[in-house]
């Protein structure tokens, strides 16, 4: 495959999670919520990677990737994150959805009139069991919040390039897809009324599928303006480490990003 072509795939690889859902929902109830029923939050969010390293590999071929945020940008097509929450006293389940969608396209430097095109996506869903190990006060009146969760994700990672020369060509790379199973903890510090500050992380994989591991770790703070909406900003660190072999070859994305994580929620 030539370099120019993987290297345009390759860029467009690293926005594969530049939406992610679950970074700031919480277990406890806040002001004006009951603890004792049903309490239910639905939430969407954005990740933006101001950098990304790592490797990507597309039928046999691996380019280095060391980039930011305005590399990837203009190949997003389409993006979607979100997170449903249903909780009562210290038992939860959570809904988790992801959807990114890119494309590249181009002109090939031989032979003549022949183009690329390149169809880049991940989506996972994910349900996960919660449970609520710690909520207390702490010395300064503040609550404080730790749950648990554990469960199963299924993703599927496409990276394929198809070449249009006069010749018939395969399309290289393909569409594997693969369940796992997750488990995080989330932290919550309700500073007051209105503010609360956040801290998750989930690890999935662990091997299932090809997926060596998954990670996702966040922290900020969760403001609520409103009685029933809150809005979420932090950083955010996620890295993924997947391989497999298809039939057009070896196909990898081994990827660590960082960047500002901003998303809206809302009590139901």
């Amino acid at each position: 495959m030539p370099t120019d072509i993987f290297r345009r795939l390759a860029v467009g690889a690293t926005l594969l999670a530049a939406t992610v859902a679950g970074a700031a929902a919480e277990p406890i109830s806040r002001t004006g919520q009951p603890d004792d029923d049903w309490r239910y939050t639905a939430a969407i969010y954005a990740f933006l990677p101001a950098r990304t390293n790592g490797t990507s590999t597309v039928a046999g071929s691996s380019v280095p990737l060391d980039l930011n945020l305005s590399d990837a940008a203009g190949l997003l097509e389409y993006a979607a994150a979100g997170r449903f929450e249903a909780w009562r006293g210290d038992f939860g389940v959570i809904f988790d959805a992801n959807y990114v969608q890119l494309d590249a396209n181009g002109t090939l430097p031989t032979p003549a009139g022949a183009t690329f095109n390149a169809d880049i996506r991940q989506k996972w869903f994910g349900i996960l069991g919660a449970y609520k190990a710690v909520d207390t006060i702490n010395a300064n009146g503040q609550r404080v919040a730790l749950d648990l969760q554990a469960g199963a994700r299924y993703n599927k990672l496409r990276q394929e390039i198809t070449l249009n020369t006069p010749a018939p060509t395969p399309t290289l790379g393909g569409d594997p897809g693969w369940w796992e199973p997750v488990v995080g903890a989330r932290g919550m510090l309700e500073i007051n009324d209105r503010w609360a500050a956040v801290a998750t992380i989930d690890l999935g994989g662990f091997g299932a599928g090809g997926n060596d591991l998954q990670v996702g770790a966040n922290i900020g703070f969760d403001w609520k303006p409103w009685d029933k909406t809150s809005l979420f900003f932090g950083y955010r660190y996620y890295s993924i480490d997947y391989s497999a072999t298809l039939s057009t070859g070896p196909f990898a994305y081994d990827v660590r990003q960082h960047g500002p994580v901003f998303g809206v929620k809302f009590r139901l």
